[in-house]
């Protein structure tokens, strides 16, 4: 039987030079493939949670909104660079077929970063599985990692509010230097 999985390739890491707080999703999904922005899908409650956090209104220009996040020193990036999946969710992901980012190594040469926040279950799988193995023991014990709750509409039991509730966790590294 043939598979209808599709070759995926991930987004370029968008980080400013004050990078404290590394947020990794899974992969990107089908609409910020095609668009080539983290968090595309109308849906995700990405970027108006981050707005709540980071004091600055969701409904920017995506480049202002990039603005915002490192000004905030929060950086984007994914798990997984690349990947084999049959749709656009986490779930599609064909098993085996998954390569990671070059984590380790963009961590270190990071050392402003201090916490990793895993964007949902997915994320949080393969950290585990394909980064936390291959992390230096000094770069795993400067680095806090958290699983936190996703922001894609696939998880819908959760509103802003209560992912803001979870996600708080960051705030102590939010802001400025």
């Amino acid at each position: 039987m043939a598979s209808s999985a599709t070759q995926l390739h991930g987004l370029p890491p968008q980080a400013g030079a004050d990078c404290r707080i590394l947020v990794l999703g899974s992969m990107p999904g089908a609409a910020s493939l095609a668009a080539a922005r983290y968090y595309a899908h109308p849906r995700n409650r990405f970027w108006p949670l981050m707005g709540v956090l980071c004091g600055f209104d969701a409904g920017l220009d995506y480049p202002q909104r990039l603005a915002a996040l490192h000004a905030a020193g929060v950086g984007l990036w994914d798990v997984i660079g690349a990947c084999e999946r049959r749709g656009s969710l986490d779930a599609d992901i064909v098993r085996g077929s998954e390569v990671a980012n070059p984590l380790a190594d963009w961590l270190a040469s990071r050392p402003g970063v201090r916490v990793v926040a895993l964007n949902g279950g997915k994320a949080a799988q393969a950290f585990q599985r394909h980064v936390a193995p291959s992390l230096p023991p000094a770069l795993a014990a400067r680095i806090a990692v958290h699983a936190l709750p996703s922001t894609s509409p696939a998880n819908a039991a959760f509103s802003v509010e209560r992912l803001a509730g979870q996600w708080r966790i960051l705030a102590p590294h939010l802001g400025g230097p």
